[in-house]
């Protein structure tokens, strides 16, 4: 399996079964859609725009199985949610025994009951633009610190292609918050569960 990061909070998962887009919300901030006809569309917060092409469009909880990809989709309370409220969702994502999880714009804190429906993670996704919109990186850190993957991909940090309604912090601010020291800068995440180490690694993928 390989990742692309098209910036924002729009990641591709290309595998031999088929292609997973995350959040392809480009349209709203300036930039084209990146979703072609037979994806497998997934969306963290609201998206009403459903297209009839698609093999699957996942924007809520749930558990999902399409072309041997399961998709775990969990509840979880928004960046600006009240405490009560749950209207964002954490995707973990399962293709060929990697397990992913996307977290989406969601508050810097996780139930009991929410890491235990995580479970182990290989790769975690995370926003870190801040200013309100969502994740800092201080915030990402402690989702970070609570889920232990053993890989970190940082996404949605200032970006110039992009419009964003609120600023979001440059990479480099986010990086001093997360305290970590990238391992290595890519342009596509080529991954294999074997190739992952016991120690946690951030990695910085380039916007395609």
């Amino acid at each position: 399996m390989d990742a692309q990061f098209y910036g924002a909070n729009c990641i591709v998962f290309n595998t031999k079964q088929a292609r997973v887009v995350i959040d392809d919300n480009l349209a709203d901030l300036g930039k084209k859609s990146i979703t072609k006809a037979g994806d497998i569309a997934v969306f963290t917060g609201a998206h009403g725009d459903v297209r009839d092409d698609l093999k699957i469009t996942i924007n809520q909880p749930g558990e999902y199985e399409v072309s041997g990809i399961v998709i775990k989709g969990i509840a979880a309370r928004g960046h600006m949610d009240e405490e009560n409220a749950q209207n964002a969702t954490i995707y973990k994502v399962t293709v060929d025994d990697l397990r992913i999880l996307v977290t989406g714009h969601i508050f810097p804190e996780l139930t009991d009951d929410e890491l235990e429906e995580i479970g182990a993670v290989d790769v975690m996704f995370v926003p870190v633009g801040g200013h309100g919109y969502t994740l800092d990186g201080i915030g990402a850190l402690k989702l970070i610190k609570k889920v232990e993957p053993k890989l970190v991909v940082p996404t949605h940090y200032d970006s110039k292609s992009f419009s964003f309604p609120v600023p979001q912090y440059l990479l480099a601010e986010a990086l001093q918050s997360l305290a970590m020291e990238p391992r290595e800068t890519v342009g596509k995440l080529k991954i294999k569960g074997t190739d992952l180490g016991d120690t946690m690694q951030l990695i910085i993928l380039e916007e395609t």
